[in-house]
């Protein structure tokens, strides 16, 4: 069975950059985890578009609903300081999904001592 990705794609006003990756920061750990979890990264747009990416990888879907279903809303529920929690830092956001059907890895140069 191949591995699922999964790709939210938040809309962030250049104020609130900061203020989504300090979240993210402050729940470093919360997804790691969880059983079925393979990868987690937070892409921050460079040119041309105010989306973030936030990528994550799993070993099935349903790894990836019992994570959305459990620890997932605990770990969203988290306030930071007063009044950063009632106010989302994204205006929107798409969840994309994938089944991974090929990877790659660098390959060994030979130059290893």
């Amino acid at each position: 069975m191949p591995s699922v990705v999964k790709i939210n794609v938040l809309t962030v006003p250049a104020e609130q950059r900061e203020v989504l990756e300090k979240r993210f920061a402050s729940r470093a750990g919360a997804v790691e985890s969880a059983d079925g979890f393979e990868w987690f990264e937070l892409l921050r747009p460079v040119e041309g578009t105010d989306q973030y990416l936030v990528y994550t990888r799993w070993r099935s879907e349903a790894d990836f609903e019992a994570w959305m279903s459990g620890s997932m809303r605990s770990a969203h529920g988290q306030g930071g300081t007063e009044g950063e929690a009632r106010k989302p830092a994204a205006t929107g956001s798409t969840v994309w999904s994938f089944e991974v059907v090929q990877t790659a890895a660098p390959r060994s140069s030979g130059a290893e001592s």
